[in-house]
């Protein structure tokens, strides 16, 4: 077992990779009662053509087929896998992202019970025809709900101007149609292909014993037969259509939400871990600068009532997609769409980007971080989505110390361009 101090954050990390594959990591935090134990694989909505584990040939699987397979996990021959946390003493939780499935629970009491609860529903695969079908109406009914959540449209509206053909811009879930093509089988073969040990990670942190916690996991794992593990073959998604410079759509809303997207080019972007986490850090500070709620930027678009305290943006890097979004409702979407793009553009010589802005903001984002940090929850839900490489979320404040004004400018240059932007409006239904 491999032992890393992060003297910084005063925090250990240890790490195992097992004789079956699968990646362990262990963080012992003595002052805490609860413990968090996360189970995640290397595979999520956009994974839906691949090459099956021990086949040749690619196969296209239905569009929400990696969150389907989440549903059905939970679901075994005996009952719910639920209800056996409920008895432990846990909860327990799941979610699918575009490019990861991960599995949860917290307990406070009867951790080893608990996480080899987890370890072994997680590695018992029961589907049928019969639990399929019925899942399919489950699942059409958490689809619509969320066609009708403006935010949720708003989002993926925005996903689709940039990726029309990426199937990042397919709904998570897939659509009523989709999944109503979901067979068993096609739970077993993404399953047997994405789910192998060696395609996974196991990350519990908590008031644990690292050396006991191993054992425990070596011992489980030990006693479960896998074949070989085969490096999986995602299709590579070639894109041939430009980006949608504009789309628009209707809802029942009382003000018209705008959102302005940037795509990011995968031929900019570093090819090692920590270079590509550096890279992710230094956009988050960029678009801070420019737009943070500190920024004057920010106080004259408020002021002038382009924007309001809904004005939100993000960044997103991961696995064949990098792309920022910058939203909000307001009164005026031109204005909003001009004024935003004008201040991103003109990134290069705004008097917001200084070395003192810098210093400040980067002092701003340790503090939220090691505030962060007194959360399990969000250790655990944060340190498989900050997984690049042998990089993690506990080398964050080395990376943010790192990052100076070359860096900003760099990572600018690389995303945004104007033919990069696309706008995205849903108004409301009476205009």
């Amino acid at each position: 077992m491999h032992k890393k101090d992060y003297q910084t954050i005063n925090e250990t990390l240890y790490t195992e990779v097992l004789d079956n594959g699968l990646t362990v990591y262990l963080l012992p935090k003595a002052d805490f009662h609860k413990t968090y134990g996360l189970f995640s694989t290397d595979y999520g909505s956009i994974d839906n053509e691949f090459v099956p584990n021990g086949q040749k040939d690619f196969v296209k699987v239905p569009d929400g087929l990696a969150h389907f397979l989440e549903h059905k996990l939970f679901e075994k021959e005996t009952g719910d896998v639920f209800q056996d946390f409920g008895k432990q003493g846990a909860s327990a939780n799941a979610f699918t992202s575009f490019t990861k499935t991960s599995y949860l629970f917290s307990a406070t009491t009867n951790i080893k019970e608990n996480l080899l609860t987890l370890l072994d529903f997680v590695q018992a695969p029961y589907f049928t025809e019969a639990t399929v079908e019925k899942e399919k109406g489950i699942i059409g009914q958490e689809i619509q709900m969320y066609e009708d959540d403006p935010n949720w449209r708003q989002f993926f509206g925005i996903i689709g101007n940039l990726y029309p053909e990426h199937p990042l811009h397919i709904d998570i879930a897939g659509t009523v149609e989709s999944i109503a093509e979901i067979t068993a089988e096609d739970l077993y073969l993404c399953y047997n292909t994405f789910y192998h040990p060696g395609n996974m990670t196991l990350f519990v942190v908590g008031n644990i014993d690292p050396e006991e916690m191993m054992t425990w996991i070596r011992d489980n794992q030990e006693q479960k037969e896998f074949p070989a593990f085969q490096p999986i073959q995602r299709k590579k998604i070639e894109e041939k259509q430009a980006i949608i410079p504009r789309s628009d759509l209707k809802m029942p809303v009382t003000r018209p939400k705008a959102v302005l997207g940037i795509k990011g080019s995968l031929d900019h972007l570093p090819e090692s871990g920590r270079e590509l986490l550096r890279f992710k850090t230094a956009m988050d500070l960029l678009f801070q600068l420019l737009l943070g709620n500190t920024s004057q930027n920010y106080l004259r678009l408020y002021n002038d009532g382009i924007i309001d305290d809904t004005f939100d943006f993000e960044y997103n890097l991961d696995r064949s997609y990098h792309f920022a979004d910058f939203a909000g409702d307001t009164d005026d979407p031109a204005s909003f769409f001009h004024e935003v793009q004008k201040i991103l553009l003109g990134y290069q010589k705004d008097p917001e980007i200084s070395q003192e802005n810098l210093s400040l903001l980067k002092k701003k984002m340790l503090g939220k971080y090691f505030q962060s940090l007194n959360s399990l929850e969000y250790i655990a839900n944060q340190f498989t989505q900050n997984l690049f490489g042998d990089t993690t979320l506990f080398d964050v404040p080395e990376i943010i110390q790192s990052i100076e004004l070359e860096d900003i400018y760099k990572v600018g240059a690389a995303l945004i361009q104007k033919e990069a932007f696309s706008e995205f409006v849903i108004a409301p239904e009476s205009e």
